[in-house]
């Protein structure tokens, strides 16, 4: 095998030792990233342990701190589930597809000026395996499991972590600061109240 080449994670953990390496520069290549985390092939025995999913809407699951410079995280979309349109605070966000297929939309940043429907830039599906990037210079998407049989599964690279993103409204572009949660950390389910904020993205 040459040198140069991908080092392919056999596992998820041997995945995440990798980005631990990755993320100790403070100097991110954006298409190393998403290679390794491309070249990990989804395996269901691995992750289904931090798959915790619910009936009614999708679910953000910590799987990694990542010693402070991201969070890794799995979400469960159940059928027709999706996020609102959000930014990323700032951050990189790498989406990597486990299992079933996904709906991204990427939005112009409402220009404040204009009342009215948001543009909407493009729109793909994101197939298993694949990994999609995007931070707030590219925009704002919304991501939706089109699926009304079939439930799916994504991989998320968030760095830096963040706590907090801004929701948007499609007809009016209005903003709301909204607080991110977790479903479940490191596999467990995390006690919430329930008049906490329900949204996250």
């Amino acid at each position: 095998m040459d040198q140069t080449e991908v080092v392919k994670p056999a596992t998820l953990d041997e995945l995440i030792k990798i980005l631990h390496k990755i993320f100790e520069s403070d100097c991110i290549n954006v298409e190393e990233v998403q290679n390794i985390m491309e070249s990990y092939e989804s395996n269901p025995q691995e992750w289904m342990k931090y798959a915790k999913s619910d009936q009614y809407r999708y679910t953000r699951n910590l799987v990694d701190e990542g010693n402070g410079k991201f969070n890794l995280m799995i979400l469960c979309w159940g059928e027709g589930h999706g996020s609102s349109i959000h930014d990323h605070t700032n951050s990189h966000c790498f989406m990597k597809l486990l299992q079933g297929q996904l709906k991204e939309t990427l939005f112009d940043w409402p220009d404040g000026k204009s009342q009215g429907n948001m543009v909407q830039k493009s729109q793909r599906i994101l197939q298993e395996n694949k990994v999609a990037y995007i931070n707030d210079s590219i925009g704002l998407h919304r991501v939706e499991n089109g699926s009304h049989t079939e439930g799916a599964v994504s991989l998320h690279l968030y760095s830096p972590p963040f706590q907090t993103c801004q929701t948007f409204d499609q007809r009016t572009g209005h903003r709301n600061t909204v607080k991110m949660t977790f479903w479940s950390k490191y596999g467990e389910r995390t006690p919430f109240e329930t008049t906490a904020s329900q949204e996250n993205n």
